[in-house]
């Protein structure tokens, strides 16, 4: 039973949990969720996702929020949508921080910006443009969302071991699909200062749009967590192409995979006593995979 449809008195207004910790939207608590966990904006990616796992089980579901956790390669590994945009996805990572998760990684559908980048690449985002409006309401626009190093690194590897097409580089987010990605709207709407969008964006050598990724990175960082994200290039606006689904299965192996490599990097981060992960790391985990 939900906390919804039991009609369960919660802790008060400001903490909406109840006496074990059950998150309010998520319905998820302590214990559920791994430190690690894949953030797909669709629910029926968390399925796709966790079709890879060795074990599986479905921990909760509510509104756009669908989450499994299970084991991938012996690694306890947790997915949980987070629905489309910003406002949402700030939520699921809140919500999700506080019963213990402290490693994120979007595993999401995006469109390129440049004629290089082709459909069904993936790309691997080391920060992002924050265009939304949902990190503004934490800080300052000038604090930047950045990925974290060792996490972006994890997905390079996981992309390099399985052979993946990869570009590495910004992402912009943007709180509208539409308009807010200078495609035209309802009866071909678009505003004035919209006009452009791409075409600056391209000269400032960033690569896609998509729409979760900055709220992850500045929520990460802000709380001294991690993030990252991988996601399929599915259309390119510069040569028109849009193919719905390429190269998400890619970006779901590649996730998984990294989540495997940040866990034996973890390991020897701890053993080393390192904050984060160092060539004589890599090197020592490259040696024991033979």
């Amino acid at each position: 039973m939900s906390l919804v449809s039991s009609g369960k008195k919660l802790k008060s207004a400001s903490v909406p949990v109840d006496e074990k910790g059950m998150q309010y939207h998520l319905m998820v608590k302590p214990g559920d969720v791994s430190r690690y966990v894949l953030l797909p904006g669709d629910p029926g990616r968390v399925l796709r996702i966790a079709k890879y796992w060795d074990e599986k089980w479905k921990v909760a579901e509510h509104r756009e929020y669908l989450t499994y956790s299970g084991k991938y390669k012996g690694v306890f590994i947790s997915a949980t949508s987070t629905g489309i945009g910003a406002p949402s996805t700030a939520i699921a990572v809140e919500e999700l921080a506080r019963v213990g998760s402290d490693t994120f990684i979007r595993v999401g559908t995006t469109g390129a910006l440049r004629r290089g980048i082709g459909v069904g690449d993936l790309i691997i985002s080391t920060g992002a443009v924050r265009l939304e409006g949902t990190s503004k309401q934490y800080v300052i626009p000038e604090y930047p969302a950045v990925a974290d190093l060792t996490v972006t690194l994890a997905l390079v590897a996981a992309a390099e071991e399985l052979g993946v097409k990869y570009h590495l580089g910004l992402t912009a987010s943007s709180d509208s699909f539409y308009v807010g990605q200078e495609r035209p709207g309802f009866r071909g709407y678009l505003p004035p200062f919209q006009k452009g969008l791409v075409s600056f964006l391209k000269s400032v050598n960033v690569l896609n749009f998509e729409m979760e990724a900055a709220t992850i990175f500045t929520l990460a960082n802000i709380y001294g967590l991690r993030a990252g994200s991988v996601c399929a290039a599915i259309a390119n606006r510069e040569t028109e192409e849009f193919i719905v689904d390429a190269g998400v299965e890619d970006a779901v192996r590649v996730a998984n995979e990294a989540v495997k490599i940040l866990s034996e990097w973890d390991e020897l981060m701890e053993k080393a006593g390192k904050k984060a992960v160092t060539p004589g790391i890599i090197a020592e985990w490259w040696k024991k995979r033979g």
